[in-house]
């Protein structure tokens, strides 16, 4: 008779849980953060809904150009011409944020890059999406294309820049992400997102983001702002190794975008940590085995588990293993027998196999008897 068995293994001790509510809350109409090593949401406000991103769209322009740096399609020094379309609705004259390109200027991606991260500059990112795709409606489904090839199904892209088009959209889980995969996939490259100007002609203007030169760690990503959409911000920071995203949209002014990214930026350094659980460091329990020469074998972890959650959650987790059994022998070691699982407030659960610290061989002709006798007796429990 198979049945699942729970062993509640507590390694972590006790009193915090949901009755007391969010673990957070923002002013932001959609917010999220991310851990960058594990990739966990940690805390999210409407996170997974899609929302109008404005410029941080641009995070998916420069990805998209990264990706064919990468490739060797494009190179540094490559030059693009500045088209009259990309100078009407980009450049000074358009009263957004822009480069200052000409018409007939041949910026470098090096230096269209850096109009794109550091200045916001829509002017830039039309020139890289003509240059690379022809139109920009071409080069936009090539960011929604790539958007879904990384997981980002949130993610419908209509242009280059993140000017408002009905159905431009992403979520803030997904921003996070995407600028997961950017620190991580091109680190070459990242270091742009840190640079706090950038001259173009003559004129230097500032990077928008709040957070540079300002909070400790602080390394990119990017602003937005539309009427309506609000100021956003994706922006992380690494600290003593550990290395923390957050996105925030839909807030009143740039002085509140500035002071709640402070505040998210913070809390998601002093209210989250990470702690990993080994095979060394978590004794379980045996379980039964069926049909075996012993009647019990011991296990353990397959792997170390990471888990990042509320700092104050760790006190409310539980584990469990859960498995159908008793086992049938033989068992080889190292074999997979059961799963762990490690349950907390505030986030999902996390799972890792459990298995065989030795091998169990299967019990001869008595033995098997004996096993069928005490299963009769005991109603196989």
């Amino acid at each position: 008779m198979r049945q699942v068995f729970l062993f509640m293994v507590l390694v972590m001790g006790l009193p915090w849980s949901l009755a007391h509510g969010q673990v957070l809350e923002s002013e932001a109409s959609h917010a999220a953060i991310l851990d960058h090593e594990t990739g966990d949401v940690l805390w999210e406000q409407n996170g997974d809904l899609a929302m109008i991103p404005a410029s941080m769209t641009k995070l998916m322009t420069a990805r998209l150009v990264f990706e064919r740096l990468r490739t060797g399609e494009l190179e540094l020094t490559d030059t693009f011409v500045t088209s009259e379309n990309a100078w009407r609705r980009g450049g000074w004259a358009s009263g957004g944020s822009t480069m200052g390109l000409a018409i007939g200027d041949t910026p470098t991606i090096e230096e269209l890059l850096r109009g794109i991260i550091i200045l916001s500059g829509n002017d830039a990112c039309i020139v890289v999406a003509e240059g690379i795709s022809g139109t920009e409606d071409a080069f936009a489904r090539e960011m929604t294309a790539l958007a879904r090839r990384m997981g980002l199904e949130s993610a419908t892209f209509l242009n280059s820049t993140g000017l408002n088009q009905d159905g431009h959209e992403i979520s803030a889980i997904d921003l996070a992400r995407l600028a997961r995969q950017t620190i991580m996939d091109f680190p070459e490259f990242y270091s742009f997102y840190a640079e706090q100007s950038y001259e173009w002609r003559g004129i230097s203007q500032p990077n928008r983001n709040p957070l540079l030169g300002r909070v400790e760690g602080a390394d990119g990503l990017k602003t937005g702002h539309l009427e309506v959409s609000g100021y956003g911000l994706t922006a992380s920071a690494e600290r003593d190794g550990v290395r923390r995203i957050i996105v925030l949209n839909g807030m009143a002014s740039e002085a509140d975008r500035a002071r709640e990214a402070e505040r998210l930026m913070r809390l998601a350094f002093s209210s989250f940590e990470t702690r990993t659980l080994t095979p060394q460091t978590v004794n379980l329990p045996t379980l039964p085995v069926y049909m075996g020469e012993a009647d019990t074998v011991a296990v353990r972890l397959a792997e170390p588990v990471r888990i990042t959650g509320y700092r104050r959650g760790f006190d409310d987790a539980t584990t469990e293993i859960v498995f159908d059994g008793p086992i049938e022998a033989p068992l080889d070691e190292g074999q997979t027998v059961a799963t762990f699982i490690v349950s907390m407030p505030g986030r999902d659960p996390v799972s890792v196999d459990v298995v065989t610290a030795h091998p169990i061989a299967r019990t001869g002709f008595v033995g098997l008897v004996l096993d069928g006798l005490n299963s009769l007796i005991t109603g196989g429990e």
